[in-house]
């Protein structure tokens, strides 16, 4: 095996707890410990990273002390102050992707101090500005890595959550010009990028690591019927109203954990359910497929789109608990129904398990050159 110098660029890392952070980490980790020479940069914050690169063998430094942007890897974020709040507010986000725009920046200056070959390089999104940043050091740096691979773990312009003013699409179609190619996690996402680079793209999708998982090995016995979800939520698209509507109509005991970072729309159900209802904070997430392993089933809320899918659905797929797959703009109370009754006769399957195996994933972004 050739030994080769990989670089990878993500806004967060370890001990982050996101699925881009966890992309970055579960990379660095499997690509060092076949023999690779692994470079992370992140915005680090104060984490203390000495422990992890001796561990792993893998060279941890910051992307840079950020002025603007917010998020760091420790999950401290930066406080804005009252003008830069309201310049996010009335034009910063829409008009410029500030504060993320910084990300840009550092990522050029970084590739530009790099004097060391880099046989490999992984710039990870979102933020996308991290692309940008390698698509304007790519004519004007003279050590460019000999391959970049633009990691996308949702599209941009074709993103369904988020509208963008009409110019990035230039800016959109300006990077993945340059980048060799662009991975996706899913083949359904292709439709969600410009035709013109569709043969860049290669589906890659999120790899964890299958031996440090842990589950509750048994069937489980709770003194109600229990049910999890972990995850964001978004109104009217990724919405859990509907479904907590339909639960308080019901006259049954049970017990909806939720693990999110997004309350505001359970606010009046903490009063309503009372102690059917329990919300958590996101925990790490081995420690989550622990917990959802010893839930009677597992709630994921549709997106209602088909070129983005949640990377939570291989934690829910490695806790081996079944899945009701809701669809809350059409709510299937008959399904819910089944489950509350614990008949999974209908559950959501998650197929071909083995490709989130994160040496499948790290050897699928090695065959590339």
């Amino acid at each position: 095996m050739k030994i080769k110098n990989i670089t990878l660029i993500s806004r967060t890392f370890y001990p982050a707890n996101n699925p881009r952070a966890n992309r970055t980490t579960e990379l660095a980790k499997e690509l060092a410990r076949i023999g690779h020479k692994v470079t992370v940069y992140a915005v680090l914050g104060d984490y203390d990273y000495t422990d992890f690169q001796i561990r792993y063998d893998v060279k941890v430094k910051n992307l840079g002390k950020m002025k603007f942007a917010t998020l760091n890897s420790d999950g401290n974020e930066l406080q804005k102050g009252y003008l830069e709040r309201a310049f996010l507010k009335l034009i910063g986000r829409k008009f410029f992707e500030f504060p993320d725009i910084e990300l840009a920046f550092k990522t050029f200056k970084v590739l530009k101090k790099t004097l060391t070959p880099i046989d490999l390089l992984i710039t990870i999104a979102v933020p996308f500005p991290i692309h940008w940043g390698a698509a304007f050091a790519k004519h004007n740096v003279k050590h460019f890595p000999k391959t970049w691979v633009a990691d996308c773990g949702d599209p941009y312009m074709g993103n369904k959550f988020k509208s963008r003013l009409f110019y990035f699409k230039y800016i959109e179609k300006w990077f993945c010009r340059k980048a060799d190619y662009i991975s996706i996690p899913i083949k359904e996402a292709t439709l969600a990028y410009y035709k013109e680079f569709h043969t860049k793209i290669i589906v890659i999708p999120q790899g964890f690591n299958f031996d440090e998982v842990n589950i509750y090995e048994k069937t489980p016995n709770n003194e109600k019927i229990t049910f999890t979800y972990a995850g964001n939520f978004y109104q009217g698209i990724r919405d859990p109203r509907p479904f907590l509507d339909f639960l308080q109509s019901l006259n049954i005991d049970f017990l909806f954990i939720i693990y999110t970072k997004n309350k505001d729309l359970l606010k009046n159900y903490e009063k309503t359910l009372g102690d059917k209802l329990q919300i958590y904070s996101y925990i790490p997430r081995l420690q989550l497929i622990k917990k959802m392993s010893e839930s009677d089933f597992l709630v994921n809320f549709e997106n209602n789109t088909s070129v983005q899918s949640p990377s939570k659905l291989i934690d829910y797929a490695l806790s081996e608990r079944p899945i009701l797959s809701i669809n809350t703009s059409q709510l299937n109370e008959n399904l819910i129904l089944q489950f509350l009754n614990k008949n999974y006769t209908n559950k959501f399957i998650i197929k071909n398990i083995k490709q989130y195996n994160i040496r499948n994933v790290a050897s699928q972004f090695l065959k590339l050159e």
